[in-house]
């Protein structure tokens, strides 16, 4: 029996960009994925600003991932109540897809941070972790983990946009164009999304 093999990557994506689209691409590609679960954070217990409405990030991903034609934009954490946890979407993942083979996809950031995650450890049984490394000469070897949590690496080519320099550009006036795909800039524009608050 083939086992089908389903990958995860969660996020705020507020908004998403080209450098989230190039995960999605890589991991399907690296990973040989069957299936790329794209999953929209709820409550985010580790941010520290407010998310954007669900609706629009919703909206954005669809609009991001949408021609990618494995990847299933899943709101069950937009549906969720109280805060999000990695373990509990996994734990409802694995209850439809029991013979699956879960890759969960992670960014530098977040895969510095594994050791803050909720039952990291029951996750890292269940799953394989993938964390993104850009393709950068010198900075090889300078992981800084404060974890043993074992890891796989996702290969990314050096792409340094953030959701943050989006709507920071968004808030001055300044093109984006180069950083998300067109219709999420579109999305954007067209809600009024990112502006100073007057």
């Amino acid at each position: 029996m083939t086992v089908k093999r389903i990958g995860i990557l969660g996020g705020a994506f507020d908004p998403p960009h080209l450098a989230h689209v190039a995960m999605a691409e890589a991991a399907m590609v690296q990973f040989q994925l069957d299936e790329l679960r794209v999953i929209p954070t709820g409550d985010a217990w580790h941010k520290t600003r407010d998310l954007s409405p669900a609706e629009h990030r919703l909206a954005m991903a669809r609009l991001a991932f949408g021609h990618l034609k494995q990847v299933v934009v899943d709101e069950s954490e937009l549906n969720r109540q109280g805060p999000s946890f990695t373990i509990d979407t996994l734990k409802d993942l694995t209850a439809q897809h029991p013979t699956a083979q879960f890759f969960i996809f992670v960014g530098e950031d977040q895969g510095k941070a594994l050791g803050t995650w909720r039952e990291i450890e029951e996750i890292s049984r269940q799953a394989i972790i993938c964390v993104a490394q850009r393709q950068i000469p010198e900075l090889t070897n300078t992981d800084v983990s404060s974890h043993d949590i074992p890891t796989q690496a996702l290969k990314l080519p050096n792409l340094p946009h953030s959701a943050t320099e989006v709507r920071a550009r968004v808030a001055h006036g300044q093109p984006i164009d180069a950083l998300v795909p067109q219709t999420v800039a579109l999305y954007i524009h067209r809600h009024h999304l990112y502006q100073p608050s007057r």
